[in-house]
C-alpha cells in the first residue's frame, strides 16, 4: 500500500500540496482532500470532522458517506468513536466498529454498513481541532504504518486549517475565539498588578507550505537550528544570570539535558523523513509528547512537560527567524500555554507580567518568577486562544484575575490602582527602618519568608527583621538528583552571610503531599496531604535528615543557628528531632567543626492536635511558629486552592481566632516565643487580628511587610480586639466585616 512506505507517505503529501494550490473555496479543498486520502488508503470512506466549538464536532467533508450529512451531522466531544478520539487525543482503530465501546450510529450518514474504522486526531500544539476518519465495509486490521500515515496527513490538515485553507461560507470550522472584553479567573503564583499589551509566547505560527520539497534540506535545517539552540542554552548557563546560587543552575542543567535528548531528536528526524517541513515536524512531535505527558499523574512529570514545550517553541523560533530571539513590544505581558525557566529568564526585565493556561505553584517557571519578582497567574483557561498580539491586558495578581481587552472603566480603575501602588511603595520604603509599633505601644516583629538565595536582598529593601522561614526543600525539588552535603552547606552558608547577622530560621526538609522529589519514589497514598510527609519522612529516613542537619551545622561555622521542624503532630517527634540535631553537633565537634554559638530549635504548629499537646512540649521548645496555611486547611477541612471550598477558609472566623488565641495563651504561660507564618500574616486585615489576639511576630512575603507595617502603626490593638469580641458577641461568625469597617473609619479619621 502506498502509505506504508516513507516514499509513499511523501507522495501523498505532495499530492495534498497540489490540491491546496488549486483554485477553489474551502469546501472544495476539503472535498478533494478526503477523495485523495480515500484513494491512497484504498478506503471506501474518508471523512473530516472539525470542531465547530469547544464541545461540538461537525462533519465537514466526506468521501463515501451520505453527502447530504455534510455540515448537518454533529457529535459532542466524547460521543461515539469520533468524539472519543477528540476527547482522548489518541488514534483508534477497529475491524468491528459497531461493537466497539462507545460506538454511536448517525443515521443521516449511512455509515452502518462500514465495519472497519480508523480515526486520528487533527491537532496542533496540543489543541484538538478535529478528527480524520477512514472506513471500509469488510473487516480490516489497519497497520501501525497506515495509522502513522494518517497522523501525518492530519497534521497537514491542522496546519492548513490554521492557515485558513478550509474557510467555508459561515466561517472557519474550528473552536472559535472569543472577542470583546473578557475577565478570566486564574491562580496567582507571584503577586502584583500590571498592565500592558499581549505578547503571545507561543505565536500562532502559520506554515503555509507544511510539506517538504527536499527531505535532506529539512533535515539539515533542523540540525542547524538544534545546534544553535543548544549553544544558546550553554551560554545562558555560563552567564549565571540569576546569580551564583546553585539551585538555579540545577534547573538549567536539567533543561540542557532535555535539549540533548536522543529520543526527541530521533522522533523529529522520523517526522521529517515522513515528508513534513521541519517546523511542522517539531509541532507534530510536540503534540504527541504533550498528549502522552498530559495523562501523567505525577506532578513532576507534568511540570517537565512545560520544559519540553519551551524547548520546542525555542526551536521553532530558530527555524523561522534563525536566531531564536523573541522580539517584545513595549509594555509586554507574556501570554502562553506554558513556559519553561529558560524562556522566562530570557525575558527578565523586559516583561511586566506572565499569564499561563497551565503550570503549578511548584514549577520551575514559578520558582524563577518569584526569584525575579514578576507577577504571574496560572490556570487562565483559553487565554492563548482568546488573546491577540497587542491586545490590552491587565493582570491582577492579588485576585488571580486577568482582564483581556478591558472596558475603559476597568482599565482606568486599574491604572489608578497601579499609580496608588507606586505611591505606596515610596511610603513603604520610608517605613522600612521604623518598627511596627501600634498607637497603643505594642511592637510586632515582622520577618520575611524565603526559599532561594535571590530572596535575601529583600531583607534590606523591605525592612524585615530577619527570615522567619527559609524553605530548604526548594533546593531539593529543582534538582534531578539528591544534593550532597557540600552543595547544601554552600547554599546555607551564603544565606547566613547574606542575612548579615539577622536571624534566619531554616525549616528542615518539608516534602511529601504536593512537594515531590523526582529521585525519591512517591508513596502511593490515597490522601498525600495526610500521609507520609515532612518530619514523618525525616524520622523514617534518618540518613536524609542527618545529612541536611550536618550541612546546616557546617554552614553555620560557629554562627547562631535556628532550625524549625515542620509538621510536628506529637511531642515525641519534636524530642526525637532535637536529639538527632544535638547528636550531630557532638559528632561534628569531635571532628573539629565549631558548635553553633547559639542553637534555637523550634517547631511548626500545623495541626489542630498540637494545640492540645502536653505542657512539656511548649516548655521544651525554643520557639513555636504557627504554620497558618496548613493549620487552617486542616482546621476547616478546606483546601485554599479549591475554588469550591476556599471561601470557607477564613482566619477571621470565630472558631479559628478562638483556637489561635488558645495557642497564644499556652505559649504565654510557658514563656515560649511565638510567631505566625503564612499567607494570612501578609494581609493587613488578618495581620491586625493576629496582633490583636496576642501574636507579636509575623512572617510573610517581603512585599507584604510594608502594607502590614503601615496598617499596624495606624491602630490601637486594644480597640481592634474590642471590635472582634463585639462582632462575636453580636452573633457574627466572622469578624471580617466589622474589622474592615473599623479600620476604614480609623483611616478616615487619621
Amino acid at each position: 500500500m502506498p502509505t506504508t512506505e516513507k516514499g509513499g507517505s511523501r507522495a501523498l503529501l505532495r499530492a495534498l500540496r497540489a490540491v491546496m494550490a488549486r483554485q477553489g473555496d474551502g469546501q472544495a479543498r476539503l472535498d478533494k482532500v478526503v477523495n485523495l486520502v480515500a484513494s491512497n488508503m484504498v478506503a471506501e470512506v474518508c471523512s473530516i470532522y472539525l470542531k465547530r466549538d469547544d464541545r461540538t464536532l461537525e462533519l465537514c467533508a466526506t468521501e463515501g458517506l451520505n453527502p447530504e450529512s455534510v455540515h448537518s451531522a454533529r457529535l459532542r466531544v466524547g460521543q461515539g468513536l469520533v468524539g472519543r478520539i477528540a476527547q482522548s487525543a489518541e488514534p483508534f482503530a477497529t475491524d468491528d466498529a459497531q461493537n466497539a465501546p462507545g460506538f454511536r450510529y448517525l443515521p443521516e450518514t449511512g455509515e452502518e454498513i462500514y465495519r472497519s474504522f480508523v480515526g486520528v486526531p487533527v491537532q496542533r500544539l496540543g489543541e484538538i481541532m478535529g478528527v480524520l476518519v477512514v472506513q471500509n465495509r469488510t473487516p480490516r486490521r489497519y497497520t501501525e504504518d497506515e495509522v502513522e500515515a494518517l497522523e501525518v496527513v492530519a497534521m497537514v490538515i491542522a496546519e492548513m486549517t490554521e492557515a485558513g485553507a478550509f474557510l467555508v461560507s459561515d466561517g472557519l470550522a474550528g473552536a472559535g475565539r472569543r472577542s470583546g472584553p473578557l475577565m478570566i479567573e486564574g491562580s496567582a503564583v507571584c503577586d502584583g498588578v500590571a498592565e500592558g499589551v499581549v505578547h503571545l509566547h507561543e505565536p500562532r505560527l502559520v506554515v503555509f507550505d507544511p510539506i517538504a520539497d527536499d527531505v535532506e534540506t529539512e533535515r539539515r535545517r533542523l540540525a542547524e537550528a538544534m545546534a544553535a539552540m543548544r549553544e544558546d542554552i550553554d551560554r545562558m548557563i555560563a552567564a549565571e544570570r540569576l546569580g551564583p546560587a546553585n539551585e538555579h543552575r540545577d534547573i538549567f542543567e536539567a533543561y540542557r539535558m532535555f535539549a540533548r535528548d536522543k529520543g526527541w531528536m530521533r522522533r523529529l528526524d522520523e517526522a521529517v523523513e515522513s515528508g513534513l517541513a521541519a517546523e511542522v515536524a517539531v509541532e507534530r512531535v510536540q503534540s504527541v509528547v504533550r498528549t502522552r505527558m498530559e495523562r501523567a499523574t505525577d506532578p513532576y512529570l507534568r511540570d517537565r512537560l512545560h520544559d519540553l514545550d519551551d524547548l520546542a517553541n525555542r526551536l521553532l523560533r530558530y527555524l523561522t527567524s534563525g536566531d531564536g530571539v523573541e522580539e517584545l513590544p513595549e509594555g509586554a505581558v507574556l501570554v502562553a500555554r506554558s513556559i519553561g525557566p529558560a524562556e522566562l529568564l530570557d525575558h527578565a526585565g523586559r516583561i511586566r507580567a506572565v499569564v499561563l493556561e497551565e503550570g503549578s505553584h511548584g514549577s520551575h517557571a514559578a520558582i524563577v518568577a518569584r526569584a525575579i519578582n514578576i507577577p504571574m497567574i496560572i490556570g487562565a483557561e483559553r487565554i492563548t486562544r482568546d488573546a491577540n498580539p497587542a491586545d490590552t491586558i491587565v493582570v491582577d495578581g492579588e485576585q488571580g484575575r486577568v482582564h483581556l481587552r478591558p472596558e475603559p472603566s476597568v482599565h482606568t480603575a486599574f491604572r489608578e490602582k497601579i499609580s496608588l501602588e507606586k505611591q505606596n511603595r515610596a511610603v513603604y520604603r520610608q517605613l522600612a527602618r521604623l518598627p511596627a509599633t501600634t498607637t497603643d505601644g505594642a511592637t510586632v516583629k515582622l520577618r520575611m519568608n524565603a526559599g532561594i538565595l535571590a530572596d535575601l536582598p529583600s531583607l534590606e529593601v523591605s525592612g524585615a527583621e530577619g527570615v522567619g522561614l527559609f524553605r530548604t526543600e526548594l533546593q531539593f525539588m529543582i534538582r534531578g538528583s539528591l544534593p550532597g552535603r557540600e552543595i547544601q552547606a554552600a547554599l546555607y552558608d551564603r544565606v547566613l552571610t547574606a542575612a548579615r547577622g539577622r536571624e534566619v530560621v531554616f525549616r528542615t526538609l518539608d516534602i511529601g503531599s504536593d512537594k515531590i522529589l523526582p529521585y525519591i519514589k512517591r508513596a502511593d497514598e490515597p490522601n498525600p496531604a495526610l500521609g507520609w510527609r515532612a518530619m514523618r519522612v525525616a524520622l523514617d529516613r534518618p540518613l536524609l535528615f542527618r545529612m541536611q542537619v550536618q550541612a546546616l551545622i557546617r554552614a553555620a561555622k560557629g554562627r547562631p543557628l535556628s532550625l524549625m521542624f515542620p509538621m510536628i503532630t506529637e511531642a515525641w517527634e519534636y524530642d526525637a528531632a532535637c536529639d538527632s540535631v544535638r547528636a550531630e553537633i557532638d559528632r561534628l565537634a569531635d571532628r573539629g567543626v565549631p558548635r553553633p554559638e547559639n542553637l534555637r530549635l523550634g517547631l511548626m504548629l500545623e495541626t489542630p492536635s498540637l494545640v492540645f499537646a502536653p505542657d512539656r512540649l511548649f516548655e521544651n521548645a525554643d520557639f513555636v511558629s504557627v504554620g497558618g496555611n496548613d493549620l487552617m486547611q486542616f482546621f476547616f477541612a478546606a483546601d485554599r486552592e479549591n475554588d469550591r471550598v476556599r471561601r470557607r477558609y477564613d482566619l477571621l472566623n470565630e472558631t479559628a481566632l478562638r483556637m489561635l488565641s488558645e495557642i497564644v495563651r499556652r505559649c504565654s504561660a510557658t514563656g515560649t516565643p511565638l510567631s505566625y507564618c503564612g499567607e494570612a500574616a501578609g494581609r493587613p486585615l488578618e495581620a491586625l487580628a493576629l496582633a490583636a489576639i496576642g501574636f507579636r511576630e509575623l512572617s510573610m512575603r517581603p512585599a507584604s511587610i510594608g502594607p502590614v507595617k503601615r496598617a499596624l502603626r495606624a491602630v490601637d490593638l486594644s480597640e481592634a480586639f474590642g471590635v472582634i469580641e463585639h462582632a462575636f458577641a453580636d452573633g457574627h461568625s466572622s469578624a471580617r466585616t466589622a474589622l474592615r469597617a473599623w479600620r476604614e473609619s480609623v483611616k478616615t479619621a487619621g
